[in-house]
């Protein structure tokens, strides 16, 4: 856990972490998500989503809510989070990067104009967690899996 970081402090800031995503949702940005998940395929787009750690840890305890024991490595380079239908099985609590995400099919990324402010936030909370920037997603389920035991 964070030095200095009580349980009901650690809490407070993953909440605002939720209330980053929420605010994110009312931005009338235009997207088109069909969840047909190639954005999620890590290995086959080159790219991988960044975490923080408030983020990390929601994402973590978003796959311990729909059962996971433990998060799996992914040895086709998809993201560990995607469930047997080839769906995301945190959809709620999924990470900034993949709402904002690089996918041409939902209307390519965000522009960081477009999202700057809560990018600042997240580093904040981020640095308020004893962290010092984004960890590759499965990085940082690794990383949330010790800091939760």
């Amino acid at each position: 856990m964070a030095r200095g970081l009580t349980p009901t402090e650690r809490q407070s800031l993953l909440l605002q972490v939720r209330d980053i995503y929420a605010r994110l949702a009312q931005r009338p940005i235009e997207r088109r998500c069909s969840g047909i998940s190639d954005c999620c395929r890590f290995r086959l787009t080159g790219r991988t989503p960044f975490l923080t750690r408030g983020e990390a840890l929601l994402a973590y305890q978003g796959s311990r809510a729909v059962g996971k024991k433990k998060v799996p490595a992914s040895a086709d380079g998809a993201c560990p989070l995607l469930g047997a239908d080839g769906r995301c099985t945190i959809y709620d609590s999924r990470p900034f990067a993949c709402r904002t995400h690089f996918c041409e099919a939902a209307g390519g990324p965000y522009t960081r104009k477009e999202v700057r402010d809560l990018i600042h936030e997240l580093e904040a909370i981020d640095q308020r967690l004893g962290g010092s920037g984004g960890m590759g997603l499965p990085a940082a389920l690794v990383w949330a899996e010790k800091e939760q035991r």
